[in-house]
Parts: structure tokens; C-alpha cells; sequence
């Protein structure tokens, strides 16, 4: 959109869509972005189903453990169906529009499956902590009703989360409608602003930041004390048992941790657009998809629940 010299911008907070980035001009571009999309998010999906599936199941795995596992397989599930299947209907239909409502639904959904995701690693880390360090009373800490109030808490405030960021970023007048990313993500909303209210939406992000520091600290502090632990455990039977517990939940923080920060944390102006939509592409689809891979690739517990069901059907 442009506007010369002198003219008077217009107020687009009433505008009815938004014009996404296009992966492609080409037609036989965007049909291979739409199967490329499509098998990645099948699989993310079959995945992730295939966890939860295997832990309502199976009563051997009805533990506080795999109870946020399944709540983690969930948050994936959620966080890439906010995202990739309207970027292949629009590739499909060789369009770039998104709603008004369907950008605030997408921002909302997308920082409540992203929060609660984040949420629940941390309390993953403080499960693995109890388990290891205060085995003696891991049941007593961890029981049932201690569990469903933690995953609810992370819910809870996962929805306080989005509704703040939402509000802080729809609030702003926008002075276009053209989001430069595939979806509609706040860092590009906010460069459309053209008042000061942005700055609002600004200070939002730079609490989120501090919030996701603060986890992260503790899941590195509580991962510390674990291995510390481990290595004090007398039996190498033990400590490979209890770190074959501890190593999925590692690398699948790692794999969110870093891809977000090569995601948001880069310098704007020597990034190129191209390498922006990677990261976030990056971002929003390797966690959910491997995440059920990794828990399961050293895990006997869910290799020998999965294969008690294929052999059932």
C-alpha cells in the first residue's frame, strides 16, 4: 500500500482483512508449498495423537509424567492448527487474505498454545526434579488432584497470557494491512502501527521475555540439582534410567528455546525477509513434530504401550 507525500493516512483499525505474505507468485509453487505443509502437519498431527492415544490407553502410563506429556501433545496439536491450515487453504486458493477476527482469533489461539507449551515444560522440569531428588515423596507431592491443578494453572494463565497480548496489539490504529509473515504475528502487526500505542503492546513483549527467562532459568537451575543427583546415584542401571526420564524433556526445551530465540531475538535490519519467514516457519513447526519423537525414540514405557496397541489392532 502507498501513499504519497502530503497524503492523509488513512485509520485502517476498521479494516475487514489482512493480506499475509505469499510463500509464491507461481502456481506450481504454491501447490508444492500446500503438500509440503500438508504432509508436515499430518505428520505433527498423527504424532502427537498417536502420544495421546497411547497414555489414555494404557494404565501402566498413568502417572504424572506422561499426564503433562499428554497435555504437551495437545498444546502442539493447537499451536500448529492455529497457523498451517490457513496458510494452505491460501496457497490452494492462491490467496493472501485473513480476517479482521480471524487475525485476532489466530494471535490469541497462537500465544495461548504457546504459553501453555512453555507453561508446562516448567512444570515437566519441577516433576523430573521431585521424582529424582525427593523420590521418597514424589506421591505425596505429585498426586492427582496436585497434577490437574498444575496443568489447569498453566491453562489459566496461558488465557491471561493471550487475552493481554491480543487486547495490547488490537488496540493499536493501523495505518496497513499488510502483514509481512505468513501468519499474523505480533512483531509485524506492531510495524503497521502508526500511533504510540504500539509501545504498549512493546512493553508487553518485554515482560513476556522476562517471564520466559525467568522459566527457563529455573528449568537450567532444576535440571542442575537433577544431574547433580544422577551422578550420586551408585547403580549405572539407576542413573541410566533416570536420565533416560530427564534427556527427552531436555532436548525438546532446547529445540523451543532455540529455535524462539533464532526466531525473535535476531537483528532486524541484518536479517533478510526470506530468513525472517524461515525462523518463524522454523519456530512454529519442528517443536510440535519432533516433540513426539523424541519422547518416544529412548523411552521403553511408550515403545512397548505403542507396540501393545498396533499388536491389539
Amino acid at each position: 500500500m502507498k501513499f504519497l507525500i502530503g497524503d492523509t493516512i488513512p485509520n485502517l483499525t476498521s479494516t475487514t482483512d489482512f493480506l499475509l505474505l505469499e510463500w509464491s507468485e507461481n502456481r506450481e509453487l504454491q501447490i508444492l508449498h500446500f503438500f509440503v505443509f500438508l504432509t508436515l502437519y499430518l505428520t505433527t498431527m498423527i504424532g502427537n495423537l498417536l502420544i495421546i492415544t497411547i497414555v489414555v490407553l494404557d494404565h501402566h502410563l498413568h502417572t504424572p509424567m506422561y499426564f503433562f506429556l499428554m497435555n504437551l501433545a495437545l498444546m502442539d496439536m493447537g499451536t500448529v492448527s492455529v497457523i498451517i491450515p490457513k496458510s494452505m487453504a491460501n496457497s490452494l486458493m492462491s490467496s493472501r487474505t485473513i480476517s479482521y477476527s480471524g487475525c485476532v482469533a489466530q494471535t490469541f489461539l497462537f500465544f495461548l498454545f504457546g504459553g501453555s507449551d512453555f507453561a508446562l515444560l516448567t512444570i515437566m522440569a519441577y516433576d523430573r526434579y521431585v521424582a529424582i531428588c525427593n523420590p521418597l515423596q514424589y506421591e505425596a507431592i505429585m498426586n492427582k488432584g496436585a497434577c490437574v491443578r498444575m496443568a489447569v494453572s498453566a491453562w489459566i494463565c496461558s488465557v491471561l497470557y493471550a487475552v493481554m497480548h491480543t487486547s495490547g496489539t488490537f488496540t493499536i490504529t493501523f495505518c496497513s494491512n499488510i502483514v509481512d509473515q505468513f501468519f499474523c504475528e505480533i512483531p509485524k502487526l506492531i510495524r503497521l502501527s502508526c500511533t504510540d500505542l504500539y509501545l504498549v503492546e512493546v512493553g508487553l513483549l518485554v515482560l513476556s521475555c522476562s517471564a520466559a527467562s525467568g522459566c527457563f532459568v529455573f528449568i537450567i537451575t532444576t535440571y542442575v540439582s537433577i544431574f547433580s543427583a544422577v551422578l550420586r546415584i551408585p547403580s549405572v542401571q539407576g542413573r541410566r534410567k533416570a536420565l533416560s526420564t530427564c534427556l527427552p524433556h531436555v532436548i525438546v526445551v532446547s529445540v523451543l528455546t532455540f529455535t524462539g530465540v533464532f526466531a525473535y531475538t535476531k537483528p532486524p535490519r541484518n536479517t533478510s525477509p526470506d530468513l525472517e519467514v524461515g525462523f518463524a516457519f522454523a519456530y512454529i513447526i519442528f517443536p510440535p513434530m519432533l516433540n513426539p519423537f523424541i519422547y518416544s525414540m529412548r523411552n521403553k514405557e511408550i515403545q512397548t504401550a505403542l507396540r501393545k496397541l498396533l499388536c491389539h489392532k
